[in-house]
């Protein structure tokens, strides 16, 4: 049992621009080398480029595929007796959108396409349809859960 006291939660301001907190957990997680201008104006950029292409309000599309790819179970390692079982865990609903954009980024760079504003758009717009990579592994996560649901008791 861990001596120390549990960290604090840090709270994050909202975007100047756009007032949302998602957006600037977005960009720190997006931002590369301490270079917060750089991905402040990709995501900026890729929100111009989704209001273009699907001529919808671009933060409720952002906002749909954050939640088209959050997940609601996760596994976790758990040793008993020598042998490490796959617990299945519910996600709390910060760490999930933590995860979806972790997720959505991720995805976004392993794209092949001409920009990052193209690869983040469009990863976006197909997780706002239920499409593409991000959403293929929440569901691999999903059933990766699913299926070791008989270990659900050694949950802590």
């Amino acid at each position: 049992m861990s001596r120390k006291k549990r960290a604090a939660k840090r709270e994050v301001m909202p975007d100047l621009k756009l007032g949302d907190k998602r957006i600037t957990m977005f960009i720190n997680k997006m931002m590369y080398e301490g270079k917060r201008s750089v991905a402040r104006n990709i995501l900026y950029d890729t929100l111009d480029f989704i209001k273009e292409k699907t001529k919808e309000d671009p933060m409720g599309v952002f906002n749909r595929a954050l939640e088209n790819v959050r997940p609601l179970l996760e596994v976790k390692s758990r040793r008993v007796g020598g042998a490490t079982y796959q617990v299945p865990v519910e996600v709390r609903p910060d760490r999930g959108i933590s995860i979806a954009i972790k997720w959505l980024i991720e995805y976004a760079r392993g794209r092949s396409g001409r920009s990052m504003v193209e690869r983040l758009a469009s990863e976006i717009i197909e997780a706002a349809k239920n499409e593409g990579s991000a959403i293929k592994k929440r569901e691999d996560t999903h059933k990766m859960a699913e299926a070791n649901k008989a270990f659900a008791h050694y949950r802590w």
